[in-house]
């Protein structure tokens, strides 16, 4: 059986607003690109669309892999998809709303950026539109640098406390809690980033929490590029270009055993070239 076959008001606006989302972002790190340093040629995105076939044999969606490998990024990956249709049932219970019926509809918008400049910060940014017998949304960014920069950090993390502040007295104390509780990497008993936002679950007024969460990703474009082009350019050596990789290693690590996202993609039929996108190109585990 197949789920939503055709979309509601918030679905569809939701789904419009990641893929304009997507739209904003490459274009914006495109020409980050095409400032970066040095004589090696721009990187441009290349997107891959994809479909999601049901268990069910029915149509259940899809989406578009975007991926560039450049001078400033090494590689940066914007994926958007919109699934739908029904979850195997031993999943079901562990997703908000479907213990007792298990169709449902997802959509969203995931980035993930690993920088060639290891004093460039790498970055971490989804959000998404789920329904089930339930509607939220959920979230977040956050900054992992290998080399951490505190002006970087504070910018960072002030830019969306403002953003949450606008939107819930309670958001920034709870989001950015909830985003160092989340990020933690308990086989390594350490954080992987230096924080910023998670939510989850955001259920009620959708017109509010979809304001929420297009000032998540805006907040993302305007405050990511800036800290881009203020290190892209900076000289580096051997030993931080080997601490870069050892960081991805950790990185790697987080997506492959906690990553909601990763689990919820495999487990739902999606495509595992763009669910695993968010892995480094390189790195090191010595």
């Amino acid at each position: 059986m197949t789920s939503f076959p055709a979309f509601d008001a918030e679905q569809i606006a939701a789904q419009t607003w990641f893929q304009s989302l997507r739209d904003q972002l490459c274009a914006a790190f495109e020409r980050l690109e095409d400032d970066g340093p040095g004589d090696a040629p721009p990187g441009r995105f290349t997107y891959t669309p994809w479909e999601r076939p049901d268990p069910s044999g029915a149509p259940g969606g899809g989406g578009v892999m975007g991926v560039m490998k450049g001078r400033v990024f090494e590689k940066v990956g914007v994926n958007t998809s919109t699934v739908f249709g029904t979850f195997a049932p031993e999943f079901a219970a562990s997703i908000n709303g479907a213990g007792e019926d298990p169709r449902f509809f997802a959509t969203g918008i995931s980035l993930v950026a690993h920088m060639a400049n290891p004093h460039v910060p790498a970055v971490h940014m989804n959000t998404r539109f789920l329904v089930t017998t339930k509607r939220w949304f959920g979230g977040g960014a956050d900054l992992n640098p290998a080399l951490p920069v505190d002006a970087d950090t504070t910018e960072f993390k002030d830019r969306f406390r403002a953003t949450c502040e606008l939107h819930g007295a309670d958001y920034w104390d709870r989001y950015s809690k909830w985003c160092d509780e989340y990020f933690f990497v308990p086989h390594r008993n350490r954080h992987r980033g230096v924080g910023g936002i998670f939510y989850d679950h955001l259920e009620g007024d959708f017109a509010a929490n979809l304001a929420f969460t297009q000032d998540v990703g805006r907040t993302l474009l305007d405050v990511f590029p800036a800290l881009v082009r203020r290190h892209m350019a900076d000289p580096f050596t051997e030993a931080e270009r080997i601490a870069q990789l050892r960081y991805r290693g950790l990185y790697a690590e987080f997506n492959l055993v906690y990553d909601r996202g990763t689990t919820f993609g495999l487990k739902t039929g999606g495509n595992v070239d763009a669910i695993l996108m968010s892995l480094p190109p390189l790195a090191r585990w010595d």
